[in-house]
């Protein structure tokens, strides 16, 4: 069975895939493919940083208490 690669790696290999799709020098077969793996790379990414941002908020210390706070989404948005 195939290791899980760390979240660095996934990142560089989806890179890569990006400038192999955007080359156009890929028969469609193989941009299938390419673009295939690459959206596994970027789901798994994505369940690693909203595993990561989990942790990350069960971890958040006001005072001398860890206490739940969640991320805002999009900070500054709407704030002027």
């Amino acid at each position: 069975m195939k290791e899980k690669q760390s979240f660095e790696e996934e990142m560089k290999r989806l890179h890569n895939i990006v400038e192999e799709l955007s080359g156009g020098k890929l028969n469609l077969g193989e941009s299938l493919k390419k673009y295939e793996e690459g959206v596994k790379l970027a789901q798994s990414c994505a369940a690693t940083l909203n595993e990561a941002q989990r942790k990350v908020e069960l971890l958040m210390k006001k005072g001398d208490k860890f206490v739940l706070e969640k991320f805002e989404d999009n900070p500054g948005e709407g704030k002027e």
